[in-house]
Parts: C-alpha cells; structure tokens; sequence
C-alpha cells in the first residue's frame, strides 16, 4: 500500500474499515422493513438508527485497533487486513481522541430518538458503548475470551433490529424475535470468518475464541450451521403470512454454501480474505432478500 500521512483524513478512513458498515445497517434495514410491513414506518428515526449504528460500529473499530495494538495482538504477521496504529498511520494518542470524539457524536444523534421512544433508549446507548470498550478493553476482555460471538448476536441483532422497530412502532413483536436472530447469525458468520483465518495467531497471543478453544474442525462446520440456521429460522415468517420473508431469504443458502466450500478448501492464510469479503457480501443479499420479502409481504 502506498505511504500514508500520519493522521492524516486517509488514515482515518482507512481506521473507520468503512467496509465493514455492511454489519451495521443491515439489522437497521431491516428492522425498518419490518416496521413497514407493519404499517408502523417512519424514515427519520430509521435514518437515525442507521447513522447511530454506522458510528458505533466505527467506534468500536476505533478501539479494537488502538486495544490490539497495545496489546501487542497486531504483529508482523497479521493475515488480515492492516490496521492504523499498528502501521503507524495514526497515533494512539491521536487513536483515543478519535474514540472520544466519535462516542460523543453517536451519543448526540443517539440522543435525538428521544423525541420518538422513551428514557429507556438511553440505557439502551449506554450500554452499546459500554461493550464497545469491554469487547476489547480491561480486566476480562471479552472477544479475548470468546463472548464475541455471543455479543455479535446481542449487538448486530437484537439490539439494533428490535430498537429500530421500537422507535418507529413503539412496541415489539415475535417477528422482531425472529429478524434479529437471522441478522445476529448472518453477521457472526463474518467473525467466524475473522476467528478462522486468526486462529494461528490468536492462540500464540492468548486469543481465546471459540476456534482456538475447539478447533478448526468447529470453526468450519460453525460458519456453515450459522448460515443454514438463519435461513431457516426465516421460515418462522411462514406463520405470519409473510412467505416471501420466509421464502426470498433461502436464495441466500446457496452463495453461502459455495464460500463454505472455497473456505474450506483455502483453510488457512492470507487467502482467506477473499472469504471475508464474499461473506460480506453474502450478508448484505441477505439483509436485502428478507427486507424485500418483509415489504412485499
């Protein structure tokens, strides 16, 4: 990669990973959809929840690269994709007043839902900010000891699809139970992916994800199982009456079996980035086809 200036605008676009803000707004999306189909929609608070989730996400892709990188978890071997403090491209100093300076604006555009939902919103905000720092920082860090996958669920799931609704419709649903289950496993199957080709590296820095703790074998048929069971839970829709919600989604089965497949057969090493950015991919026709399906219904 060509030279970057120090803390320089780059620099930090290149911090925020603005790839990986596919995991953010699809449980908003949909979420919103939902809302839709429920007759309950409305675009401002939607168009808040999405910019609210895009910045928690760069918040927490703020603090990862500054914790790892103290840690001494980002070495010369990194497989994945280079990180800002570690190449020297932004400062940790520089790193933490970008932290800072990026919660506060999630918490002011976080705060203007207010106006839509009631006080209970903001413990919502502050206990997303709460385990942006504990997903990477103190005593116990928990993507260190292999809560990752529970939280992704918890925070790429429930969290945002349910509070998208509920600042639109003001109240909850067994479909919202269901959306934010399939959007907590379509995008854990992003982290697997992470955890799969770091698995080498993670155990030498005392990384214990699920895959370090159970193996490649798992870490394999894992990423396979998250993909098969957030289709299927998509036929839950079925009961509602929304069949092309339960339908649409399983065109997702057959572009994630065949990353699978090439996941498997590249197994470990730099290569498994290409994995990463089809499973992205994959995630986003998902999030796509259940939205379409929920609006369609």
């Amino acid at each position: 990669m060509e030279d970057i200036k120090r803390n320089s605008l780059k620099a930090w676009i290149l911090a925020a990973r603005p790839k990986t803000l596919t995991g953010a707004i699809i449980p908003v999306m949909v979420g919103s959809a939902l809302a839709f189909a429920d007759h309950r929609f409305v675009w401002l608070p939607a168009l808040i929840c999405a910019v609210f989730a895009g910045l928690m996400q760069i918040v927490a892709n703020f603090i990862n690269d500054l914790f790892d990188y103290l840690k001494g978890t980002d070495r010369e071997d990194r497989l994945g994709p280079e990180r800002a403090c570690a190449q020297g491209w932004i400062s940790p100093n520089a790193m933490k007043r970008g932290i800072l300076g990026t919660v506060i604006l999630a918490c002011l555009v976080g705060s203007t839902l207010l106006f839509y939902a009631g006080w209970e919103l903001i413990i919502v905000g502050a206990v997303c900010v709460l385990f942006a720092f504990l997903y990477t920082t103190g005593p116990y860090p928990l993507s260190y000891n292999g809560w990752g996958d529970v939280l992704v669920i918890l925070f790429f799931g429930f969290v945002p699809v349910g509070g998208t609704y509920y600042v639109q419709a003001l109240t909850f649903t067994p479909g919202v139970i269901i959306a934010s289950l399939v959007c907590g496993l379509i995008v854990d199957t992003l982290l697997v992916v992470n955890n799969y080709r770091d698995r080498e590296a993670d155990l030498k820095s005392g990384k214990r994800t699920v895959i370090v703790r159970f193996g490649e074998p798992f870490g394999r048929y894992l990423y396979l199982v998250l993909g098969v069971l957030a289709s299927l839970l998509c036929l839950c829709f079925i009961k509602e009456g929304r069949w092309y919600a339960a339908l649409l989604p399983q065109l997702y089965l057959i572009p994630h079996f065949i990353t699978w497949q090439r996941m498997v057969k590249i197994h470990s090493g730099k290569k498994l980035n290409s994995i990463l950015g089809e499973t992205s991919q994959n995630m986003l026709l998902m999030g796509v086809l259940l939205a379409l399906g929920l609006v369609i219904s």
